[in-house]
């Protein structure tokens, strides 16, 4: 037997053994969570302002300190961005992850000493989990590709920033370096189509067994080494067997997925964001994702129908449910504390505890990684109508993710006008580009050539207020959803054009 293989079996049933104790124990696992954090945060400003020294249990936590989005604790946040200690953790954070698509532009979201080795193990334990369940083993013998940000890295005011994939790409283990793509020089290539040609290069002539990134981007490359050799992936890489995603859903892409690739092969899936890694896929038998309830992390839960109430109940995970959407609201080892995250996810089990990501409390628009939000497409379309001289009724934004022929995807947008545009073209330009000056995820796709520049699908006089209609949802509080993941909303619409 190959050295490699032996050894990843090994080790990855002792991560498995290890992991069962706290796997077996989730209650209290995250009592012991809770009151490691709170201990840690007592002498931070964020923990003096909130009482952490009279916080014994939940119910003094959820007394002292209320669920904040990354507006509520941004003042916070800049204090640590200014380079100020114990603000929110103790010490200074090693790094920030820059992501974007909030109300302020930037976010700064810190990582500790204590928070970043939580997102390396849970990726490690994901591909360990799923060689101790399959026994396959072999794809340790083969190469890896990680599609990441560039791993070149910024500083502010001492400390390092960047993109989390791209602090990830520094802490990859020794004993994958060899096995890891694409090279160093290559990863920090800051043009994304010249970074996929250089990676298919790269990469053709090697034994690809794991490939991993967010679908868009991996089906771009998967297209390239297409054109270049007219095979199928499974053809070029004959012992690819595994596929590692996150980030957006993966089924608008599994068919598309099956047909670059020529067959099937197994996928794993994770649910990693700058400010924590919460779960990864650790069965290919059983649904969901293995919540992980040792990593830092302490897991509050609302009910997503009593969110926007006065005084929602805060659930901890002995009391939740299958079945029902919850908001994830986190505290964690990096000094967020009481977070809404803004995702909901729903619990497929509770032995043990696995979720879904089911959707998020805000609607938004990301089916290919972009995090577009209401806030930025409300300001892209205010900046078009002033400058064209239009004016609306409404409208709402889809995703076209397979569009006819070799049309790239685009976003639609739906718009019911009370007065058009003269020129069209130009009004879709100044939207778009106006989003890309918002959104670097958006700006990121567009200029990679993964999206082609939104489109504009006029609609006529009423059109909304029939499908409002037509849902029973017509006058009140009602509102028109701006953003969707689907095309549920857009094909009814369409309908009636």
């Amino acid at each position: 037997m190959l050295i490699k293989p032996l050894v990843a079996r090994v080790f990855a049933k002792y991560v498995h053994n290890k992991n069962e104790k706290w796997i077996k124990n989730p209650i209290t696992t995250q009592e012991k969570t809770f009151k490691t954090l709170i201990e840690n945060g007592k002498n931070t400003v964020f923990g003096k302002d909130h009482g952490f020294h009279n916080i014994e249990n939940h119910s003094d936590f959820v007394k002292h300190v209320p669920v904040r989005d990354y507006e509520g604790l941004k003042s916070y946040v800049e204090r640590v961005v200014d380079g100020e200690s114990d603000i929110l953790w103790p010490e200074k954070p090693v790094y920030f992850a820059k992501t974007s698509g909030t109300t302020s532009g930037a976010k700064y979201i810190p990582i500790t000493k204590e928070s970043m080795p939580s997102h390396i193990y849970a990726a490690r334990d994901a591909i360990l989990s799923y060689i101790h369940e399959t026994g396959n083993a072999g794809i340790t013998e083969g190469k890896m590709i990680f599609l990441q940000g560039s791993p070149e890295l910024q500083e502010k005011n001492g400390i390092k920033l960047g993109r989390l994939s791209g602090i990830a790409a520094h802490y990859v283990p020794a004993y994958l370096q060899n096995n890891r793509m694409p090279s160093w020089e290559t990863n920090c290539i800051d043009d994304w189509e010249t970074k996929v040609d250089a990676i298919v290069e790269e990469t053709l002539p090697e034994n690809m067994t794991v490939i991993s990134g967010i679908p868009s981007w991996v089906q771009m490359y998967f297209e390239r080494l297409q054109d270049k050799t007219g095979k199928k992936i499974g053809d070029i890489f004959k012992n690819f067997e595994l596929f590692i995603y996150g980030g957006v859903n993966y089924e608008p892409y599994r068919s598309k997925f099956e047909a670059l690739i020529g067959r099937k092969v197994d996928s794993i899936e994770l649910f990693p964001a700058s400010e924590g890694f919460f779960a990864y896929q650790d069965s290919q038998k059983e649904k969901g994702m293995l919540l992980l309830l040792n990593s830092g992390i302490f897991y509050e839960f609302i009910k997503a129908s009593e969110f926007h109430s006065d005084n929602p109940k805060r659930l901890t995970l002995k009391d939740v449910e299958p079945g029902v959407d919850y908001v994830m609201i986190i505290s964690t080892n990096a000094g967020l504390w009481a977070y809404n995250l803004g995702d909901t996810v729903q619990f497929v089990s509770t032995k043990p505890y696995r979720v879904i990501v089911s959707g998020r409390i805000k609607h938004f628009i990301s089916a290919f990684g972009e995090h577009v939000i209401a806030k930025e497409v409300e300001q892209a379309m205010k900046e078009a109508t002033q400058s064209c001289g239009a004016s609306i009724n409404e409208f709402t934004v889809a995703p076209q993710i397979t569009p006819e022929g070799d049309e790239l995807p685009y976003h639609e947008w739906l718009i019911e006008f009370e007065e058009k545009p003269s020129d069209m073209g130009e009004f879709a330009r100044i939207i778009d580009e106006s989003l890309q000056k918002q959104n670097s995820y958006y700006y990121d796709l567009i200029q990679g050539k993964i999206l082609q520049q939104l489109k504009i699908t006029p609609l006529s006089k009423g059109a909304f207020n029939e499908f409002m209609k037509s849902q029973g949802k017509l006058g009140g509080q009602n509102k028109v959803q701006r953003l969707a993941n689907d095309r549920k909303i857009a094909d009814i619409l369409m309908k009636n054009k």
